[in-house]
């Protein structure tokens, strides 16, 4: 039989980490939500350890993401790609700066190069970074992939404004206790 439907979701207990009134105005406050979402997905154990959440020009929260690669078998269920296909279903466009903007997306880790290339492509304004690759690459058995020498340069000019080391070190605490407790998980 051929498989015709993908389903992909999100643990039920985003629904008690996301407040969707909350205003999160700061850099910070958007990366803490982030990382907060990617220590409950290894806490939960209902993913690895990586969160994003799409803010848009209010400073609210329009989608978030976990890591869902193993629950659902799924290479391509990162946080990023989940971030950003729950929150093109909720806006109803491919390119989601089309609706409304700016768009921000916060992720506890900067993105993989699966995440860099649907970044391109997802319609946001500002990209918000807490751990860098290497910290992944150092604190966990994860291979980020190749990215472009200069990639926050290629990013600058398709339009997408790159902050980095925003809660580095609570982003880094998340991927070393996900390490710790064996790193094989994702």
């Amino acid at each position: 039989m051929l498989y015709q439907q993908i389903h992909l979701t999100l643990p039920t207990w985003t629904h008690d980490v996301v407040d969707l009134a909350a205003v999160h105005e700061s850099d910070e406050a958007k990366v803490s939500l982030a990382i907060a979402l990617s220590r409950h997905n290894v806490d939960a154990d209902t993913g690895g350890p990586f969160g994003a959440v799409v803010f848009g020009p209010d400073h609210r929260v329009i989608a978030v993401g976990v890591n869902r690669v193993m629950p659902h078998t799924c290479s391509l269920a990162h946080a990023e790609n989940m971030a950003y296909m729950l929150a093109q279903q909720r806006l109803q466009t491919p390119r989601l700066n089309e609706r409304i903007a700016p768009i921000t997306l916060a992720t506890s880790s900067q993105p993989c190069c699966q995440c860099y290339g649907a970044t391109v492509w997802a319609g946001i304004n500002r990209l918000l970074i807490g751990a860098r690759a290497e910290d992944v690459m150092e604190l966990t058995e994860f291979d980020e992939g190749p990215l472009p020498a200069d990639w926050v340069g290629e990013l600058n000019r398709r339009g997408i404004a790159v902050v980095r080391d925003i809660c580095r070190d609570d982003a880094r605490a998340v991927l070393k206790h996900y390490g710790d407790m064996g790193g094989d998980r994702y």
